[in-house]
């Protein structure tokens, strides 16, 4: 099996054995843990204050509680990034990506002002980590990016971390050139197919792009329960009914922190936010979008607490400190 860099033979999640639904989820019987009817109260009060389109919360393969629609699907924004990164993981250890090449060896640029020389010898392990040092204009940029984006040339590849979409789109294009297909096609048959996600197809993925690259940013339209799966999937190492969908080696290197994203307990791996200190437990991540949508994978407790919220204006402006103070309260009432 191929090595993985700096986190090859480190296994930092929970020994417990895996376990995934059928080909649809079952619920925890209420009567056979006592935080059933609690958590589910939690959630309902959650909805009734920020509603967002659902809420789910799951242990092992059990449903413990739901509120709103888990069926609606909805663009989930930033989750894009967690999901792409479990497909650089598939392609690394397929040999059709290597984390060290650069930009210039994979003779990736971008419109004018192009890429310098410096910023070409970013490698793929740098933007994954959002430390490229490339500060081009991105399409699909919050206004707080554009805001904070350094000017270009501030930093040398590697020795500084930015939210940077220009990364994330540009990775979404070495995976196409290096596998020859999109990350929606890759997704759906590497990752849906195989745990049985009941709702994603491949054309659920839309591109959207403008003249200020030409790199488009990959939106995945989904609903709470397929994302729930995703987040089984990497509390469970990878693995689904015996089949190691994802290199477990790949799961524990890309939620480990690499960088201080001076968000107090949030770090960042390979796409993913990591939820670091003792309240959270061992190997804790989270998968986070714009307005409310994201995964958390909590292996101390075998939880995956999982938000959507579409984008209708229903919802009352939810942070994610919102959502995990929620998953905070959850985690208390599990043993």
């Amino acid at each position: 099996m191929r090595r993985f860099g700096l986190f090859a033979a480190v296994m930092l999640w929970s020994a417990a054995a895996s376990a995934e639904p059928g080909a649809a989820w079952k619920s925890l019987d209420p009567g056979a843990a006592e935080y059933v009817a609690t958590i589910k109260r939690e959630i309902d009060n959650y909805f009734g204050q920020y509603h967002p389109t659902a809420v789910m919360v799951v242990r092992d393969d059990l449903v413990v509680a739901t509120t709103g629609d888990i069926t609606r699907k909805v663009n989930v924004r930033s989750v894009r990034k967690s999901l792409l990164s479990a497909l650089f993981g598939i392609a690394v250890e397929r040999g059709e990506i290597k984390l060290e090449d650069t930009l210039e060896h994979l003779g990736i640029d971008d419109s004018a002002p192009s890429l310098t020389s410096q910023e070409q010898q970013a490698t793929v392990r740098q933007l994954l980590m959002a430390r490229s040092g490339i500060y081009h204009p991105a399409a699909y940029e919050t206004r707080d990016q554009k805001e904070a984006r350094p000017l270009r040339g501030a930093f040398a590849p590697g020795t500084h971390w930015y939210y940077n979409n220009w990364d994330f789109n540009a990775l979404g294009a070495i995976y196409e050139k290096a596998t020859g297909e999109n990350a929606f096609k890759g997704f759906e048959h590497l990752i849906a197919r195989p745990t049985g996600m009941e709702d994603f197809a491949a054309a659920d993925g839309v591109f959207i792009g403008d003249s200020s690259s030409h790199y488009p940013a990959y939106t995945f339209n989904m609903t709470a329960r397929d994302l729930a799966r995703f987040g089984l999937l990497y509390l469970n190492k990878g693995r689904w009914n015996g089949a190691q969908i994802i290199p477990s080696q790949w799961v524990a290197e890309s939620t480990r922190s690499y960088s201080d994203t001076g968000r107090g307990d949030r770090g960042y791996g390979y796409l993913w936010w990591t939820l670091n200190g003792t309240a959270w437990g061992e190997s804790a991540a989270l998968a986070n979008g714009n307005g409310g949508q994201l995964i958390a994978v909590l292996p101390a407790k075998r939880l995956i607490v999982v938000e959507t919220v579409g984008m209708d204006g229903s919802s009352n402006g939810i942070r994610s400190q919102d959502f995990l103070d929620l998953v905070q309260r959850i985690m208390t009432l599990v043993q």
